[in-house]
């Protein structure tokens, strides 16, 4: 080979790998605003099957947008406007309770009963080591207190985006979808579509149906709560809510922290909870989630542990939100595209 081939390779190929690393560095920096963009667009594909219900019944296409969107906010303001006030003053009255069970010798009696209970653990030379711990990371402890203060700000930041995003996608959605089937050959368009609109739909319809999970859990724990008289009812049930929304373990870790609250109650408040939602998360996964999932995505169990702990483990909640239904479009594909080219040879 010449010497300025070689050179004009070289070069070709230096170019080549930096153009790659200018991308991937791109893609990382970018990291923030492609997660916003794939939660609204997830939203917008969570909405659609409400606007597509409103055009059957001879709904124009704007006429249903507006309408959709003005009762989901609608819903979203009302439930703000209800459970917030509700939410706020019972946190207020749970820090004060914990500031008068201090005060009033209430933490001193626990921490001697403690003490009393497990003395070799509890010394002073324990207590002495911690101290000395908290008084030496004190300023990285400060530090992160205030890193989580500028993060719920930037996570307030992130959800208008997100929201003014989904107004846009959701009122684009068509014209997105007809510019991505341009793209691919006009002899396997419509076979292309056909699988675009039944992913999309699977979707909205898996959207609907963890939404559908999460107000299910969120009344039957406000009723519950209110029933056995636990502290802080509503601010307990908006928790079950909405760690609902996230599929897998959602369920399960907003449970230990309502359970943990339900102390402040009593123990056997607390015992009360967690037996019933030991029992509710067994008719979750038996009864509700199959008859309300299996009509959204048909995913065997198996793999929505896997996709949702890999998609978690990627993308973290987002990660997690979009997982199963990406499982359910990768076996569709394989359903309807590989296993019959396969069969064909």
């Amino acid at each position: 080979m010449k010497i300025q081939n070689a050179f004009r390779v070289g070069l070709i190929g230096t170019l080549g790998v930096g153009l790659g690393v200018l991308i991937l560095t791109s893609i990382v920096s970018l990291a923030t605003i492609i997660t916003y963009i794939g939660a609204a667009l997830f939203l917008a594909l969570g909405i659609e099957p409400l606007i597509s219900f409103l055009e059957r019944r001879k709904f124009p296409r704007w006429a249903a947008l507006v309408v959709t969107l003005v009762v989901i906010i609608g819903a979203f303001v009302g439930l703000i406007w209800a459970i917030v006030p509700v939410a706020v003053g019972q946190a207020t009255q749970l820090v004060q309770n914990s500031i008068n069970w201090v005060n009033n010798g209430g933490a001193e009696k626990w921490f001697l009963s403690l003490q009393h209970q497990f003395p070799t653990i509890v010394n002073q030379q324990n207590i002495d080591a911690v101290t000395q711990w908290l008084q030496k990371n004190l300023p990285d402890i400060t530090s992160k207190v205030l890193q989580t203060g500028i993060g719920i700000v930037q996570g307030a930041f992130g959800v208008i985006i997100v929201v003014i995003l989904t107004i846009y996608f959701t009122a684009s959605l068509p014209s997105i979808k007809r510019a991505a089937y341009q793209l691919v050959p006009a002899s396997k368009r419509s076979r292309f579509a056909d699988l675009g609109d039944q992913i999309t739909d699977s979707v909205g319809k898996y959207v609907g149906g963890q939404v559908s999970l999460a107000l299910v859990n969120g009344v039957l724990s406000a009723i519950f709560l209110t029933i056995i008289g636990a502290k802080f009812p509503i601010l307990l049930a908006s928790i079950a809510f909405f760690f609902s929304l996230i599929p897998l373990v959602g369920t399960i870790t907003g449970s230990v922290i309502i359970v943990a609250v339900c102390f402040f109650s009593g123990p056997p408040t607390a015992i009360a909870a967690a037996i019933y939602y030991i029992v509710y998360m067994q008719v979750e996964a038996y009864v509700l989630s199959p008859r309300i999932m299996n009509r959204a995505v048909s995913v065997p169990g198996a793999l929505v542990v896997v996709a949702a702990l890999a998609g978690g483990t990627l993308l973290g909640i987002l990660g997690a939100l979009v997982a199963i239904p990406f499982a359910a479009a990768i076996l569709l594909i394989i359903k309807q595209v590989v296993i019959p080219r396969q069969n064909e040879l």
